[in-house]
Order: C-alpha cells, then structure tokens, then sequence
C-alpha cells in the first residue's frame, strides 16, 4: 500500500541513507577561515554603528557645512602657496641676476685699475732708467728681473697638470695622503707647491702658474677645491712655465723627488701631466710687488763699523 515504508523479506524496516562526506572535510580550518573572512566581533561592532552598507559622509546640515569650510581653506592654502612661489621665482632670478652683474662690475674694475697699474709700473722703470742713465743699469734691472716687477722671456719649459678623467679615490696612503684632504683625482694646492719648488730646486729662473707670476712672497693655498695662487683662484688645467735651460731644467725636475711626485700622482691617482721643452717662453709681471727694506739693527757693533768704515780693537 501506498505510503507504507517497505520491509526486507526478513520483515526488519530498511536503515536512513547517510549524507555524502564533503569533499572539503578534512580541510575544516581552512574553510572556516573562508566562509567568515571578517571576524564576528568586528561585523556586530559595524551593525551596531550602523555604517555597514552606508556613507561615512556626514549626514547633518552642520558637519555638512564644517566640511566645506575645510575644504575651502586647504584649497585656499594650496593656491596662496602657489601664488607665493610664481611670485617669488621672478625676485629671486631678478637678484641673482644684479649679482652675476655685481661681479661682473667688479671684475671689469679690477681688470681696468690692474692696465693702470701696469702702465703706470712702465712709466716709473722708464722714468728710473733715464734717471739712471748709465749708472747701475744692469743691477736695477737684475734685481727687477728677480723680483717679478718686469715680464720676461727665454728658453725654458712648459709643464701642464690637470685633473683626472673620474676623480676617483686613491689606494689610500699615497703621498697626497694627510689630514683635511681626501685622495682623489683633483689637484691640490700642496701638489702644485710641490711642483713649483721643485722647478725652483731644478734650476728654473722664473716661473708663472696660470699667467700668475711668482714672486719670493707668492702664496699657493686652497680655497675649498680651489687653487689660489696670490689670493687669485686658478681653473684647471694649470700650466706651469719656467724660464731657463729647456732640455736640462726638464730632465732635471723630472728626476728630482718632486719629479717623481708627480710621476706617482700620474700613476697612482690619474692626475694628468705633460712636460716639454721650448725654445721660447713669455712670463707676465707679478701684479702687485710689496717693497720691504732691510735695515741694521741698533746696537751691533759690526754692522755699525762696516756702514761707517770703522774699524773695531
């Protein structure tokens, strides 16, 4: 009959079919994790602020407002600082603009009052030497000649140094190595000190860096990564001319220690070099000489005797 649960042949009811295994059983953590991505706490705490599903924006007439008025002041904050920057890169070009001026001025007076004062060094040798005559010609201009007052030009050397290609760091403990000074491939102010000594020290008669004559008070420092030689700044390349013997002055600073000084800065650190012989060199006055004079000490009785012709018991 219908609707009767079927019996077996033995008279006992059939069992319940059991539900399939689910195919992700043994991976229960794993899936708990998926199907509640967002913790239960977190969901009951955003249905109880009642945002889930709404705008964060605010709702009320007044935040409305104070909103705006937020908005309104950032956006007016940006643009006065914009206005400000377009209105103060003019001034800005416009000083720096009457400072390359300045400079410029200043250079071209320089320049102008250094003509002065050579014209002015030609009128008084030329004025002394008429004054002269015939009389200790030959000692004034020798002693012109080795203080720098009057440009000269002979046979001597041309010696050129310039930076390295990379300023690259040395080896460490170089020669160039000492305090205040990173070894790198710049030439430095005590490189070039070296350099000119040792022309001196080879046989050179006068010498001039750059068109900057050198005199017995000539200083070569450094000012920053600037050479100065006379408080005036040197660009690189520096060349180096020397008067004297060509051939013999070359070999012989070459072979000198300063020489090989410069030879290992070649090596060891790039530094550019080149030394040549020439028949013909031209040297400019040094611009401004100090004139010191030498007087006896009182009280010595030598020096007294000598100046008055006396003789001492």
């Amino acid at each position: 009959m219908c609707g009767m649960p079927q019996q077996h042949q033995d008279g006992s009811s059939p069992s319940p079919k059991t539900p399939p295994r689910r195919p992700d059983a043994s991976m229960s953590l794993l899936t708990n994790v998926m199907d509640h991505s967002l913790d239960d706490g977190y969901a009951e705490a955003a249905e109880r602020r009642g945002v889930v599903g709404s705008s964060r924006l605010p709702t009320t007439l007044r935040a409305k407002l104070g909103l705006a008025v937020g908005l309104v002041l950032a956006a007016l904050v940006v643009t006065l600082g914009a206005a400000q920057a377009n209105v103060a890169a003019p001034t800005v070009a416009l000083e720096r603009q009457k400072l390359i001026e300045r400079i410029q001025s200043g250079t071209n007076s320089a320049d102008a009052l250094q003509k002065n004062v050579d014209q002015l060094r030609d009128e008084v040798d030329a004025k002394q030497r008429a004054a002269l005559g015939d009389q200790g010609v030959g000692s004034t201009a020798l002693v012109a000649l080795e203080a720098g007052a009057t440009p000269v030009k002979g046979p001597g050397v041309k010696l050129v140094v310039d930076d390295a290609k990379e300023a690259s760091t040395g080896n460490g403990g170089g020669p160039r190595e000492s305090n205040g000074f990173s070894d790198t491939g710049r030439v430095r102010d005590r490189d070039m000190q070296r350099i000119v000594n040792g022309l001196w020290a080879s046989g050179a008669e006068a010498i001039a860096v750059n068109g900057q004559r050198l005199t017995a008070l000539s200083a070569i420092r450094a000012a920053g990564d600037a050479i100065l030689v006379d408080n005036k700044p040197l660009a690189p390349p520096y060349t180096v001319l020397a008067i004297g013997d060509g051939q013999r002055l070359s070999t012989a600073f070459q072979e000198s220690a300063d020489g090989q000084y410069l030879h290992v800065l070649q090596q060891s650190y790039g530094i550019r070099a080149s030394i040549s012989a020439e028949d013909e060199v031209r040297l400019p006055a040094a611009p401004s000489l100090i004139v010191r004079y030498a007087k006896p000490v009182p009280g010595n009785t030598k020096a007294d005797a000598a100046r008055t012709g006396k003789g001492t018991k």
